[in-house]
């Protein structure tokens, strides 16, 4: 059985395959380019979607006409509400909203994409009542699989365990896979923040929330690991051929200093780190410390849990200034990806957020303009970024999990969200329409010299995320949709 991304697919197959779901995402709307070619929806039929949000349909009502490209107009409509027509399953549970989310493809709930597929609608929770409940689902859901287990990444539905079930580490039924990530236990805590910005909304802030975010923090002070590598309640191994599916060192990974960042054994990318304090991830450590601390200030008044979150944060931080920003040679000082404490570093970027590229994206406190973050751009944007790939389709940012020569989409999208060039926003829009294979929807990778060839036909989270930036081009860079 294949990992989570490793859905690798051909072109030729991946078409077939999308061929074979046609009846699925029979449209019911069209639009024509200059060269006569028809654009016909592929969404869901009505009936056949799993959520339908009036405010999502009114968004796309309002910002597809300003689009003047038929295939951007198409794809734009196709990817923005794909996590609700095909990956949501709501409903009510002893009173309450119960929201899961599958990634797509693979039928399990990853806490870092259900948490990344459904944040650009949050804008538009506080209009629409039954999208705002589904939304609170998502956060109750997620509240009860953290304190099933704070260390696993993805969960089943119920408890039917999965294939992963032989892998060398706690796994319980529930549990899809157990690969310990900084980010998921980040991003659920983002989510929650946010819509609670934006609705006011403080039902899910009960008993089960205030539970599961004790234990991130708990979690985030274990993996510090300040009494030696081994110093943790969680080890991972895998039987597997793929080096980046298991961890080295009986699964405690490779030896940290204990300097104050936290260890994360999986990237985002659900590979193993090489060094286990993972930089992008610590720092997103940090905006979530801050914002539990202001929930626990202002909502559920624990002014100790407050301070113990905010102390942590400015410990993670200081330590991230220390040891996680390097001289490289060419580019000055940068955001290493990974560190050991030691002095070891790893000057690279993988697509996968969170990443160093998208830092301002995740995190307030990185500025675009800081020159740390620009010298870092620069760098994880060239030919030495190990993994920034160039080829006959395009150039962009990939990473190992799919290996060498295949790009992500979603660095791209990353791109143009975290720049205020519209110049690179225009080339980072135009890169994405010519590189969907004519599909209509966002993939996992494609291959540098021929985007025919791609990974994953249904890849919710890069769909959504595609949506959002669209939207946010028509905010702030409304020219550029209709040139």
């Amino acid at each position: 059985m294949s990992s989570r991304r490793d859905f690798l697919r051909s072109g030729g197959l991946a078409l077939a395959g999308l061929a074979m779901s046609r009846s699925l995402f029979a449209g019911t709307m069209s639009s024509k380019d200059a060269a006569g070619i028809t654009y016909v929806s592929k969404r869901p039929e009505l009936a056949k979607r799993n959520f339908t949000s009036k405010a999502v349909e009114e968004e796309i009502a309002k910002i597809k006409p300003q689009i003047r490209n038929p295939k951007l107009a198409w794809m734009f409509e196709n990817c923005y509400p794909n996590t609700l027509d095909t990956t949501v399953e709501f409903a009510m549970k002893n009173g309450k909203p119960d929201t899961f989310v599958i990634t797509g493809d693979i039928h399990a709930m990853w806490l870092r994409d259900s948490s990344a597929q459904v944040f650009p609608y949050l804008p538009l929770a506080s209009k629409d009542s039954q999208l705002s409940l589904m939304i609170e689902g998502i956060i109750r859901r997620q509240s009860y699989c953290i304190n099933l287990d704070p260390y696993a990444n993805a969960f089943n539905k119920e408890a039917t365990g999965s294939e992963w079930d032989k892998d060398h580490t706690k796994m319980i039924p529930e549990l899809h896979e157990r690969k310990w990530e900084i980010d998921s236990l980040c991003y659920t805590v983002r989510l929650a923040y946010y819509y609670w910005k934006q609705t006011g909304n403080t039902a899910m802030f009960d008993a089960d929330w205030r539970s599961a975010v004790k234990r991130i923090y708990e979690t985030f002070v274990e993996q510090q690991r300040k009494n030696g590598t081994m110093d943790t309640p969680y080890s991972f191994t895998r039987d597997t051929d793929k080096q980046s599916d298991t961890v080295l060192n009986k699964g405690f990974g490779s030896p940290v200093k204990p300097v104050g960042l936290i260890c994360s054994s999986f990237r985002p990318s659900d590979d193993s780190t090489l060094f286990s304090f993972l930089i992008p991830s610590n720092l997103f450590a940090v905006e979530s410390l801050n914002q539990l601390a202001e929930i626990s200030t202002k909502i559920t008044g624990d002014l100790a849990f407050a301070a113990k979150c905010s102390a942590l944060a400015k410990e993670v931080l200081a330590a991230v200034n220390k040891y996680g920003v390097a001289t490289h040679p060419k580019y000055g000082k940068v955001y290493a990806y990974e560190v050991d404490g030691f002095g070891g570093h790893v000057f690279m970027d993988d697509a996968n957020v969170p990443n160093l590229l998208g830092l301002p994206y995740l995190c307030s406190f990185v500025k675009v303009t800081d020159p740390v973050y620009q010298n870092t751009r620069r760098l994880v944007l060239s030919s030495d970024n190990p993994y920034y790939f160039s080829g006959k389709a395009a150039a962009g940012i990939g990473g190992p999990h799919v290996g060498l020569d295949w790009i992500w989409p979603m660095s791209f999208i990353m791109q143009a969200l975290t720049s205020t060039n519209e110049q690179e926003i225009g080339k980072c829009l135009k890169t994405l329409v010519a590189t969907d294979a004519d599909t209509g929807f966002m993939h996992e990778t494609f291959h540098k010299d021929d985007a025919s060839k791609f990974t994953r036909p249904w890849f919710a989270w890069a769909n959504t995320l595609f949506g959002e930036l669209i939207i946010k081009i028509a905010k702030d860079h409304k020219a550029l949709l209709s040139a």
